[in-house]
């Protein structure tokens, strides 16, 4: 697993070539997804997720606000009020401690953002 670049003096990430990297790991073949930490600093996370269509990331809360960013395929992002399906191109954006889970309807990639936890 490749550590997340320093980002001093800016750094340009490819999407589409992490997500085929993605899809050749083990993970991916064992559990129908995986990720990859894209940027990891003080104020923000960077998260790469792939999922082959029908896998399932179980409920879990992130300590930040949260933003859900699909660049391939179809998600259910599932919260305890409600259920909101993403196309490629369409994101959604979470209070900090949200239970969710995600579950791809296709074979999808998403980019998460995590930023620093308030207090």
């Amino acid at each position: 697993m490749a550590e997340p670049q320093p980002i001093e003096g800016g750094i340009d990430i490819d999407l589409q070539t992490i997500e085929r990297q993605l899809r050749d790991e083990d993970s991916y073949a064992r559990t129908g997804h995986t990720a990859r930490t894209l940027v990891r600093v003080a104020d923000l996370r960077l998260v790469l997720i792939a999922m082959r269509a029908g896998a399932v990331i179980s409920e879990h809360r992130a300590a930040g606000t949260t933003c859900v960013h699909v660049t391939n395929g179809h998600v259910r992002v599932r919260t305890p009020d409600r259920v909101t399906e993403l196309h490629a191109g369409q994101l959604f954006v979470m209070e900090r401690n949200l239970p969710h889970g995600v579950e791809a309807l296709a074979e999808s990639a998403f980019l998460l953002t995590i930023a620093a936890s308030e207090g």
